[in-house]
């Protein structure tokens, strides 16, 4: 196992997961992340360089500090090989195993010849599950979807969205993460609205204010490059603020680098009929919520 912390290899790094795209869409928007400031404290492991067949981001020990923190403690992982995988994960030191955390990461058909059911992004929580690294974790239902993916952004129909003269367009502020944290689906908690409100102070967003500078509607995106928390006031709903909001982000993301893709939880089916009907295409994964 190797902390890959010199610039240029993951400068490097990053081109060779580039390649490889969709496959390590979230290893990837990690490393970008890094390179280009590393808001977020992230660091890399890999289990050999320069050939390597597993890359897991984790966040830095000193900020993964609340062992039941889940939203800080995410780490994200793109391997070729499964057996490697587990060997990472059970070298001393890779993993926290006395925190909640979750690894987050894109199927790979390839990897040892394993279908892709096999190669699941799994959510963990705590070091009493019954998982152990070098035996296939259980499965439930999905608690994300990760909801497609293009190099460039959609190239939308139908975003000609007439505004209200009072309303404009604004990126959130960090005043607005309680808001977005009653409203988030994963949110409702104290460690969730301070990680919302990283996610605002560190990454783009954008939202659409009414005439007292209130929000109505919003969309911010993740470490790893994915477009993120979103939501539309109910009164404020079937106008095509979100399809309109969706597409700026994407291009603004993609301005920096980063494919075109997002989170959609599974039961939100609005959401996912609108992301359908952007062009995008699912790519579904599973995940282990104890």
């Amino acid at each position: 196992m190797l902390n890959l912390s010199c610039s240029s290899k993951l400068r490097l790094l990053e081109g060779t997961l580039r390649r490889s795209l969709p496959d390590t869409l979230l290893v990837y928007g990690t490393v970008m992340t890094i390179n280009q400031g590393n808001p977020a404290a992230q660091e890399v492991l890999v289990d050999s360089w320069p050939e390597f067949k597993v890359v897991l981001t984790r966040p830095r020990r000193e900020v993964a500090l609340d062992d039941s923190d889940l939203y800080t403690n995410t780490y994200t992982v793109y391997y070729r090989d499964i057996g490697a995988y587990r060997a990472l994960l059970a070298s001393a030191g890779a993993v926290n195993w006395g925190q909640s955390f979750r690894i987050l990461g894109n199927l790979c058909p390839k990897a040892s010849g394993r279908g892709s059911q096999q190669l699941n992004v799994y959510v963990l929580s705590g070091p009493n599950l019954g998982f152990h690294p070098t035996k296939p974790a259980p499965k439930r239902s999905a608690s994300l979807r990760l909801q497609g993916c293009s190099q460039e952004p959609c190239n939308l129909s139908g975003i000609g969205t007439e505004l209200d003269p009072a309303m404009r367009l604004s990126s959130l502020d960090v005043s607005h993460a309680d808001l977005l944290n009653e409203t988030w689906s994963f949110g409702g908690n104290e460690k969730s609205r301070k990680y919302l409100a990283t996610l605002i102070r560190h990454f783009p967003s954008i939202c659409l204010l009414d005439a007292a500078g209130h929000p109505v509607s919003w969309i911010a995106s993740y470490p790893f490059g994915a477009m993120g928390p979103a939501y539309t006031l109910h009164e404020h709903r079937q106008r095509g603020y979100m399809a309109m909001l969706g597409n700026l982000l994407a291009k603004r993301l993609h301005a920096l680098g980063y494919p075109s893709y997002g989170y959609v939880d599974v039961e939100n089916y609005p959401m996912q009929r609108l992301q359908e009907s952007q062009g995008f295409q699912w790519s579904v994964q599973g995940s282990f919520v104890p």
